[in-house]
């Protein structure tokens, strides 16, 4: 069979392509997403996965939107006014892709900042969108291009991180977070909030969602796989009824429902009396292996800039000219993987070259030892 066009022009992951050579033997991985194993609160976890043999009911087909009790809770913690529904997804990356699937007709135009998670630009070049890159700086997108974006093209969405943002860590400032929800509102553009590192806040002081500012004209979404573990592939997302209610259909036509049995499990756990614990004693250790990869960029690649974050799972490390593809390649050889700048940008010509490092994933003492292998390389280029 032939592929569908669609498809034709999406590259693989490379980020998921990687992780098998990440993950080989001698190898320091600073490429994928991914939070420390050793942290996932299995313990807070055993006494309900253990039950689970005593509660049939939850292993029968259940309803599309999610397990209800959990609905509730999230209703509770989120403060969802009546007009505003949820809907729990096999991960928010399903989310987004039933969000690109409900709203996104070839050609329209979706605006992102560039560069920005790749996982959604998979999802909206399948969908086959337009989408138009806004640049960011060190406190949010570009406010005057994405406004001159806005003004002149006709957008169906804006889709964002704007707590510490993938890949490059940043937070956007409480006025450029008012300002875009003002954006937005004005030239009718739905804003696509996601916020899967909002918990991993390890310093300063937490922003209010952008979408707090446009709640009528924003869905938000939201993953339990860096607070819980990635393996029970849980999200959600919230947002008006008549926005989530589409997603629904699609749903019912992709898997059915996401895992009632899991559900059951995420509920008890985030309702669990240690789970605040759990939650800061991850936010101290991210922070500490964080600060331990500054200083070895400071003292071992003085030539590389990054700017500082007060949470989250990266650094975006710029470099001087060089090939970054080709950095990236001979890094891997030498026993650290990296992920590129260009992975990230739609368009991938005339990218500064930079790396996105994550820091959650290895210790303190092998962060270390991946800057000493990343120093030798860069020595070559």
């Amino acid at each position: 069979m032939q592929l569908a066009k669609s498809l034709q022009n999406i590259q693989p992951s490379y980020i998921r392509e990687i992780l098998s050579a990440a993950s080989a033997p001698g190898v320091i991985s600073l490429a994928g997403g991914l939070p420390d194993d050793a942290t996932f609160p299995l313990a807070l976890m055993a006494k309900s996965l253990a039950q689970l043999p005593q509660k049939p009911a939850l292993f029968q087909y259940g309803n599309t939107a999610g397990y209800q009790p959990l609905l509730d809770h999230f209703r509770e913690q989120y403060q969802l006014p009546d007009s505003h529904d949820a809907i729990v997804c096999t991960g928010s990356q399903q989310g987004l892709d039933l969000i690109a699937r409900a709203f996104i007709n070839p050609g329209d135009t979706i605006v992102m900042e560039a560069p920005s998670y790749l996982g959604a630009l998979q999802v909206f070049g399948l969908a086959q969108a337009n989408i138009i890159s806004i640049a960011q700086n060190d406190q949010g997108p570009d406010l005057a291009q994405l406004e001159a974006c806005f003004a002149s093209n006709d957008v169906t969405m804006f889709y964002a991180v704007p707590d510490f943002h993938n890949p490059t860590g940043v937070c956007w400032s409480l006025a450029v977070r008012q300002r875009v929800a003002k954006l937005c509102q004005q030239y009718q553009v739905a804003l696509i909030e996601d916020v899967p590192y909002r918990e991993l806040r390890f310093t300063g002081q937490a922003q209010p969602l952008v979408s707090s500012f446009c709640p009528d004209n924003s869905l938000v979404l939201r993953s339990f796989s860096k607070i819980a573990t990635p393996g029970i592939r849980l999200g959600l997302v919230t947002g008006k009824a008549d926005w989530i209610s589409p997603l629904n259909r699609i749903k019912q036509g992709a898997d059915l429902h996401s895992s009632i049995p899991m559900q059951a499990v995420l509920l008890d756990l985030l309702q669990h009396q240690g789970f605040d614990q759990h939650i800061a004693q991850l936010r101290e250790l991210y922070q500490a292996r964080y600060r331990a990869l500054a200083e070895h960029i400071a003292l071992k690649l003085p030539q590389c800039q990054f700017n500082a974050v007060d949470g989250g799972m990266f650094i975006w490390l710029s470099l001087p000219a060089c090939d970054v593809d080709a950095l990236a390649q001979a890094a891997l050889e030498n026993g650290v993987a990296v992920v590129p700048s260009t992975v990230f940008y739609q368009e991938r010509s005339d990218v500064a070259p930079a790396l996105r490092l994550n820091f959650t994933n290895a210790t303190e003492q092998e962060l270390g030892e991946a800057i000493d292998r990343l120093a030798t390389v860069m020595k070559q280029f």
